[in-house]
């Protein structure tokens, strides 16, 4: 296997992709902001590029001797200043584009499930510009849709402790999120892979009611849903996009609209829900 660079190695999913690449012994390269990050999170990786993706001067040479790429850069928050715009959408196309110049041969960029469907929410367009830009790149890529990670429903289990969990709608709305293990198993693989977008889930397809079945289980707490009308999510969506900033329904948007729908998607991977619930547990009794 060719030199890979990965970007976003310190996030959730880039955390179990770097582990993945070391475990089989990959030549890699990661592009970081803090090495110290690194050592955090427990990554041992020799090759180590310093840089700020958001600002392209400092990636210069970044891509020399790689052949592909793979890209988690997003936020879910934003911070620091910066947008989804300047993140999700600027700096990989500042990445791609050293990428090209380098004579990079792939990029395998981790985007969203219906993130074309979902372009009106200011998350989902940042990321389907620079999917466009991939598109038309002229690089071989890959586009990896999961529709959700295990860590997005540790809410779930936050609230069945406290004796209470919130749903809008219905609850039947169903999802299967994916570990980060076993997607970061589907990006490495797509190294070699000639597909240009994979939707991808966790092995367990589950309604909302059901998830939250299982998390009062795991907790042993009594089960107590309450089901808000839809009307109220529309209402509240409304007052956030009137009355705050991106910067704080952005993410709130997202959960608000993704929950409301189904996002399933083809399963996949060996990690089960209700396991990450137990874990959970333990972590926190």
């Amino acid at each position: 296997m060719k030199k890979i660079l990965l970007a976003g190695a310190t996030g959730y999913l880039g955390c179990h992709i770097a582990e993945k690449l070391i475990q089989i012994s990959c030549d890699v390269r990661v592009i970081v902001r803090s090495p110290n990050k690194l050592a955090e999170k427990g990554i041992e990786v020799e090759d180590i590029f310093q840089a700020e993706l958001t600002q392209p001067e400092t990636i210069k040479s970044c891509c020399n001797g790689i052949d592909t790429v793979i890209s988690t850069v997003g936020i879910t928050r934003q911070k620091d200043g910066l947008t989804y715009l300047d993140v999700d959408y600027q700096a990989n196309l500042n990445l791609l584009n050293e990428a090209r110049e380098s004579g990079v041969r792939k990029f395998i960029y981790v985007s969203v499930l219906n993130g074309e469907k979902l372009r009106h929410l200011k998350i989902c367009d940042a990321k389907e510009m620079f999917v466009e830009q991939l598109e038309k790149s002229g690089l071989e890529y890959c586009v990896i849709r999961p529709n959700g990670f295990f860590s997005d429903m540790a809410e779930f289990y936050a609230m069945a402790q406290k004796g209470s969990i919130y749903l809008f709608g219905s609850g039947e709305h169903k999802i299967n999120p994916i570990h980060g293990e076993d997607l970061a198993v589907v990006c490495v693989n797509a190294i070699h892979n000639t597909d240009r977008v994979i939707n991808v889930g966790g092995p367990d397809t589950l309604t909302y009611n059901e998830i939250s079945a299982i998390a009062f289980e795991t907790a042993g707490t009594k089960p107590k849903i309450t089901h808000i009308p839809d009307w109220v999510r529309k209402t509240v969506l409304g007052f956030l996009r009137t009355f705050t900033s991106s910067k704080f329904y952005g993410p709130v948007e997202f959960f608000l609209t993704v929950t409301a729908i189904d996002m399933t998607a083809p399963e996949y991977g060996t990690h089960r829900l209700r396991d990450h619930f137990a874990g959970l547990r333990q972590e926190y009794p």
